[in-house]
């Protein structure tokens, strides 16, 4: 190929990519609605809202009926669901939950309203955002670098640190201390996640460490293509569809389930059960962190013994040659 072909080749396939990013990250965005969005409803005229909201908006709601606003509250609180209506004298009243997702209540406030069929219903935050990120714009903006840095620093340790060991070293290293400064960020100096700050730290540094060794393992096993194999995963699909400024319940299917089997996905539902609700619906993005996490390490003894092989083949003796 000459270097006029490889300028082409080059040129054609970064804007390939260039397209593939923007159909990745604009076409979520743009086909926000709700579909099976677990809410409540509850009250002596549950049926009727039912029945409305079917009517308006088929397949767009998982509705539950527990048996009183006590138990939507539990509901809420445990993260079953995003909120409730509460039907009874007068207009429906509503319950969301900001913490949950910004996105969400608001529009369970506008369908408290279509409801109510007058002024603005009452509407209770049973678990709120942080006072200091209402809206959770700044929540939602801390998916992006955890993902970007982790893939940065997988890259960087692929390249430059030439053994298995020094790799894990590496990237141990960089999610004790990537966690820690992060939170150290968000957690204290912005103030926009209430919890623990070491707890939140953890799970920023599982993180990290799972983003960062999927490309550290991926490159050991496969080589050079699997950097950009994991990578563009980890930017193409798992932070578009991670629904860190929505929720996955939002987004076209099945993306939206797919979002959450990748760590982007995980780290924001896990960030979230922890800050907010007391580490309710923690175990799923847990578990699929530590599965990244697994998988990262089974790379690394994976790339161990390709490069081990190589030394332990024997090299055949020569054969003394006598003379006649």
């Amino acid at each position: 190929m000459t270097t006029t072909q490889r300028a082409l080749a080059v040129g054609v396939g970064a804007a390939l990519l260039q397209a593939l990013m923007l159909i990745a990250f604009a076409w979520p965005a743009a086909n926000i609605a709700p579909r099976d969005l677990p809410i409540a409803v509850t009250g002596p005229q549950a049926d009727l809202v039912v029945t409305q909201l079917a009517e308006h908006s088929p397949d767009a709601f998982d509705i539950a009926r527990p048996a009183d606003e006590a138990a939507a509250r539990a509901a809420i609180e445990d993260r079953g669901v995003y909120g409730a209506i509460v039907t009874g004298d007068g207009p429906p009243r509503v319950l969301i939950a900001s913490a949950a997702s910004p996105v969400v209540a608001q529009q369970l406030t506008q369908i408290g309203q279509q409801l109510a069929g007058g002024p603005a219903p009452r509407v209770e935050d049973v678990v709120a955002a942080d006072p200091d990120d209402p809206r959770g714009t700044a929540f939602g903006a801390m998916v992006l670098p955890l993902a970007l840095s982790g893939i940065g620093a997988g890259v960087l340790l692929s390249l430059l640190v030439p053994t298995i060991s020094g790799k894990t070293l590496g990237l141990l290293t960089f999610g004790v201390v990537g966690g820690l400064l992060s939170m150290e960020i968000i957690h204290g100096w912005m103030s926009v996640v209430p919890g623990s700050y070491l707890e939140l730290s953890a799970v920023a540094g599982l993180v990290s460490f799972a983003v960062a060794g999927v490309v550290v393992g991926s490159a050991a096993a496969l080589g050079a293509a699997g950097i950009g194999l994991a990578a563009l995963t980890m930017l193409l699909i798992g932070n578009p569809f991670s629904a860190a400024t929505s929720a996955p319940e939002l987004l076209p299917k099945p993306w939206g389930a797919i979002g959450q089997l990748l760590p982007p996905g995980a780290a924001s539902s896990l960030l979230r059960s922890v800050a907010f609700f007391d580490g309710a619906g923690a175990a799923k993005p847990l578990a699929v962190l530590l599965i990244w996490s697994a998988a990262a390490l089974a790379l690394l003894g994976i790339g161990a013994l390709r490069t081990r092989r190589p030394a332990e083949t024997p090299t055949p003796e020569p054969v003394p040659v006598t003379a006649s």
